[in-house]
């Protein structure tokens, strides 16, 4: 069985906001660097480029940008489904969507120590990402969100980690300042984009959990 993610826990899980393009990467990405350089500052653990609308040409250059940042560090830095440019880039790992590769193809022809991680919406999931040796989950939603559907909840976030222990399984949805510790207490950690990218959250969250 697979060593799963030897990462300090709680999992917290910044994802970027998407929100870049080809045509406003010039005037932007420096909000997306200094979020991420907060966030390596503060020790969070992973972070997820998950800027889906930029040519492969400038998500290479915004990965290898980050990958520098995070160098000598502890923070893992991961692509969403591109796991051609994160190696390219020397990034850590990739993270993949159901319309991604499947992790038994990831694991097979990338290096070992490639992390994967794996978005899931059932238990199903969960266990089939265990099965083919990703490294973690993201298990969504569990409060409301905006166009994802019924939330799921805590008590199923609950069940899902301990039917699928020891592989990490974090939550992912509705996250906030209000219930992001109920969230930590019942899996391996938490995912976010609008909470992680207030880089006061992140601070208050490096100095609560990695300090």
């Amino acid at each position: 069985m697979r060593n799963f993610l030897p990462l300090r826990q709680p999992l917290i899980y910044l994802i970027t906001k998407g929100e870049l393009t080809d045509a406003n990467f010039v005037a932007n990405q420096n909000q997306t660097l200094q979020t991420i350089k907060i966030a390596v500052q503060n020790k969070i653990p992973l972070v997820q480029i998950r800027e889906k609308q930029l040519s492969a040409r400038l998500l290479f250059k915004l990965t290898a940008e980050i990958v520098a940042i995070a160098e000598k560090s502890n923070t893992k830095i991961l692509v969403n489904d591109r796991a051609d440019i994160a190696l390219a880039a020397n990034a850590h790992g990739v993270h993949l969507t159901e319309k991604s590769l499947s992790a038994t193809i990831i694991r097979a022809n990338f290096p070992a120590d490639f992390i994967i991680g794996v978005s899931a919406h059932s238990l199903e999931k969960v266990l089939e990402a265990k099965n083919q040796q990703a490294d973690f989950a993201v298990f969504s939603s569990i409060f409301a969100t905006p166009n994802k559907g019924e939330p799921r909840g805590l008590k199923v976030l609950q069940t899902i980690c301990e039917a699928a222990k020891p592989f990490p399984v974090i939550g992912l949805g509705g996250i906030n300042e209000t219930n992001y510790q109920s969230v930590i207490k019942v899996s391996n950690g938490l995912a976010a984009i609008r909470f992680l990218n207030e880089t006061e959250n992140l601070r208050k969250l490096g100095e609560e959990f990695y300090r």
